[in-house]
């Protein structure tokens, strides 16, 4: 019945800074799908599954999570955990690792810009 996850959708409140996170540090592809909707926004294609952010100019810095495991997230499994690293580290991100959780997995967690927490994982 379920073939997997479509789409993850965000919100942030300035496109410019987040697109330079998602692609300039993290590396993420744009999709050439998105349609002329009357909403500034931008797709990422990840693999099958795409990322959706959509520009709220009301976003509250009271709402961002703290960088935690816990907090609410989406994660992507990553070919290389070491090339992440190395791309958080060159850009000055802080980011919570965790080379040994109990999941089995090399784990990074991240914040965008506007506190979105993505883990990356291998």
């Amino acid at each position: 019945m379920y073939k997997g996850i479509h789409h993850v959708s965000l919100e942030v409140k300035k496109l410019k800074k987040a697109r330079g996170f998602y692609e300039k540090v993290i590396g993420f592809q744009v999709s050439p799908d998105r349609p002329d909707f009357d909403f500034d926004g931008i797709w990422y294609q990840i693999g099958d599954t795409q990322l959706h952010l959509i520009v709220n100019e009301k976003l509250d810095e009271e709402s961002k999570p703290s960088l935690d495991s816990r907090a609410r997230h989406f994660a992507v499994r990553v070919e290389s955990i070491d090339v992440i690293l190395e791309r958080l580290e060159k850009a000055g991100y802080c980011y919570l690792n965790k080379p040994t959780s109990k999941t089995g997995w090399h784990q990074v967690f991240v914040q965008d810009p506007d506190g979105n927490v993505i883990e990356f994982n291998a």
